[in-house]
């Protein structure tokens, strides 16, 4: 590594993009691609998982084994960007499925005029800007638009990873309730808005590290996650989408007033969130609830709602 160990962790910290990660370390890059194009050429989705889990497995920053310490933390670090990268790129490999299989393949992703409209209507209030879905319109009319699978490809770079019903923000503020309540890792605020809407009482926190594709609106507050749970010590705690293999939500389980984190993400494990924290911490008991599940769009996601309610105490 051709800086200090410290000044590149800090770095790290800012969750830097994919593109930003291969410009600088372009050897881990070849050595990222080169792992995976043999898996893809095989065609085999289960072991891109395998690989993952490998990579998650072999990192170990800050915690050099015997020997050489020096040689040792370099090598950790090697490790972790690679994870990193890995990630990111098999996370936009299947996005990039998502279009082929769509028939987009050639020249500027788009929906046509038919499709653009109904999904318009049914998912923003203005150009990208989201609203709480109506799940009654959105089931009459979805089945209309042909191409869905254009859809996430389209607002996915805008830092948007999914839409949120009415009947959703429903229950989560009937969770919720007079708790205090923060979100982490925001984004554009979204999620906190529409509870906001609904009278939940809640502070959006994110470090904003996506300046380069989000608007963060002024109150959506500048805050890493450890930083915003010491700050704010809510009882409850939402994050929708976190970055796999993140290494901030570990915080929230080692936080001694929250009772309840609600988590917004994927079927598929290695798209989001960091499994090796949820199965290791003990404080929480995790459960998926398939009926908020359902509830966020589009359906084509595969998207789950897991809830960890603190063990011993009524949540």
């Amino acid at each position: 590594m051709k800086e200090g160990y410290a000044k590149t962790l800090e770095w790290l910290k800012t969750n830097p993009s994919l593109d930003e990660l291969c410009a600088r370390y372009p050897g881990e890059w070849a050595a990222v691609q080169q792992d995976i194009s043999v898996i893809v050429e095989r065609g085999a989705a289960e072991e891109l998982k395998a690989y993952l889990e490998r990579l998650s497995a072999q990192t170990a920053l800050g915690k050099p084994s015997s020997g050489n310490r020096q040689q040792n933390r370099e090598t950790a670090l090697s490790q972790f960007i690679r994870s990193r990268m890995a990630h990111e790129s098999i996370k936009k490999l299947c996005l990039s499925t998502l279009a082929a299989d769509a028939g987009a393949t050639k020249g500027k992703l788009r929906f046509n005029l038919l499709n653009g409209y109904i999904a318009q209507k049914l998912l923003f209030s203005r150009g990208l800007e989201r609203k709480p879905v109506s799940l009654f319109w959105f089931r009459l009319f979805w089945p209309l638009v042909w191409q869905k699978k254009r859809l996430m490809p389209l607002v996915q770079p805008r830092g948007i990873y999914c839409f949120y019903s009415r009947e959703l923000v429903e229950a989560l503020a009937g969770m919720i309730a007079s708790r205090s309540c923060l979100e982490i890792g925001a984004g554009d605020g979204t999620l906190t808005r529409y509870l906001k809407d609904r009278g939940i009482a809640l502070t959006a926190t994110d470090n904003h590290g996506w300046n380069n594709a989000v608007a963060y609106p002024d109150w959506v507050i500048r805050l890493d996650a450890r930083e915003a749970l010491a700050a704010y010590a809510p009882e409850v705690v939402i994050c929708s989408w976190p970055p796999s293999q993140n290494d901030f939500e570990r915080h929230v389980f080692t936080t001694p007033g929250v009772q309840l984190y609600i988590v917004i993400g994927s079927r598929h494990q290695f798209a989001f969130g960091n499994w090796k924290d949820y199965r290791q911490q003990s404080a929480f008991e995790l459960e998926e609830d398939k009926e908020l599940g359902a509830l966020v769009l589009p359906p084509e996601l595969d998207s789950v709602v897991y809830v960890f309610r603190r063990k011993n105490h009524h949540a």
